[in-house]
């Protein structure tokens, strides 16, 4: 596979890493979180909700987090190649990076995951010269580690954040502004204790994955989990049904047991699941090269991501179009697919244009300096 092909493979889990994210993050930010998080009475979002739950739920950001790490890897052979030093090269992206996820967090959606992938960044830092078969027993050992943290989380604050108010985004920007920054602390705590684990894992996987060449042809790691995808596609599936039907029993009877058997399953079978959608993209890359304008794009992710949640405060927000707590969850799956889509395109075109997106360009002039 030449150099080409291996970022068009690249690219397009970007890309489905893009819309995957974006179905997830739009209800929190178009409805009041006691409507995400609890069962609606309607027949079609119920329906919604447990495809959502099913298919993308904690699976798209372990795509992001996976090509991250690969990044990180790739980058430092990078600056191996050109005698620059990677430490400071990567202190003043991770930097960059942290001060971006607070200002996404004050401007635009208090669920931000750039400050959290500073933060782990600094942790997978020191592990990227462990041999790549470490890093991925250290990678399982943190998904299995996500169990009990998040287990602790529920047990200590699991009521606090059944209760917690949104963001309300039916008034004035600056109201929003302020109904972010009271709601983040908690927001964050949820965020470090449910996706750090799991994406500190998928950060160790993708540099493993870089280092043993993941994206070449006739990759040994690749070749294997082709091997083995009917049965990562299999169990993925069974456990994220299981968490579905234990996220609805749960929500219907107010079972400990439930909620215990949801956490489980999803811990485990998010990632497995995200493996098979990893694997079969890049069997898909092979075969089909998607458009120019939608790779400039999967390469400029970062522009994308912020993007989505600006679109979708002009959609929802008090001073946009005002559609907050007014559009259901069914109506939110294909919104969320469009709104992904239509960042896409913009950033795809701003990127053929100027080189690259605005924040690629931003994060590039402080990382090379």
């Amino acid at each position: 596979m030449s150099s080409r092909e291996r970022s068009t493979a690249v690219d397009m889990v970007r890309l489905m890493a893009l819309l995957g994210i974006c179905v997830v993050n739009m209800p929190f930010i178009a409805l009041p979180v006691e409507a995400v998080l609890s069962l609606p009475p309607d027949l079609a979002d119920r329906l919604a909700l447990m495809l959502v739950e099913l298919l993308f739920q904690a699976k798209f950001f372990l795509l992001f987090s996976f090509i991250f790490g690969w990044g990180m890897e790739v980058q430092s052979q990078s600056a191996l190649r050109a005698g620059a030093s990677f430490n400071r090269r990567f202190a003043r992206r991770l930097a960059m990076l942290a001060l971006l996820g607070v200002l996404h967090v004050t401007l635009v959606f208090v669920g931000d995951i750039l400050l959290l992938y500073a933060i782990l960044g600094l942790i997978a830092w020191p592990l990227r010269h462990v041999s790549p078969r470490r890093l991925l027993c250290l990678s399982a050992v943190l998904v299995l580690l996500g169990i009990p943290v998040l287990l602790g989380f529920l047990v200590l604050v699991g009521a606090e954040m059944g209760a917690m108010a949104s963001p309300d985004l039916g008034g004035s920007y600056i109201d929003t502004v302020k109904a972010r920054l009271q709601e983040w602390p908690q927001a964050f705590l949820f965020l470090v204790l449910f996706q750090g684990p799991l994406a500190l894992a998928a950060f160790l996987a993708g540099i493993a994955g870089a280092r043993s060449g993941f994206f070449e042809p006739d990759n040994t790691l690749r070749n294997r989990l082709v091997r083995l995808l009917p049965g990562l596609w299999l169990g993925g599936l069974a456990l994220n049904i299981t968490y579905v039907i234990g996220s609805t029993v749960s929500n219907q009877l107010e079972s400990e047991l439930w909620v215990l058997v949801g956490i489980c399953t999803v811990v485990v079978g998010a990632p497995l699941l995200a493996t098979a959608y990893l694997v079969t993209i890049t069997l898909l890359a092979e075969r089909w090269r998607l458009p120019d304008l939608l790779l400039l794009a999967g390469r400029n992710s970062l522009s994308c991501y912020v993007l989505q949640g600006i679109i979708a405060g002009a959609l929802f927000g008090g001073y946009g179009l005002g559609w907050y707590n007014s559009v259901g969850l069914a109506a939110l799956l294909p919104l969320s697919l469009l709104v992904a889509t239509v960042s896409i395109l913009i950033v795809g075109v701003y990127a053929r244009r100027y080189g690259m997106g605005p924040l690629e360009a931003l994060l590039r002039r402080v990382t090379y300096g």
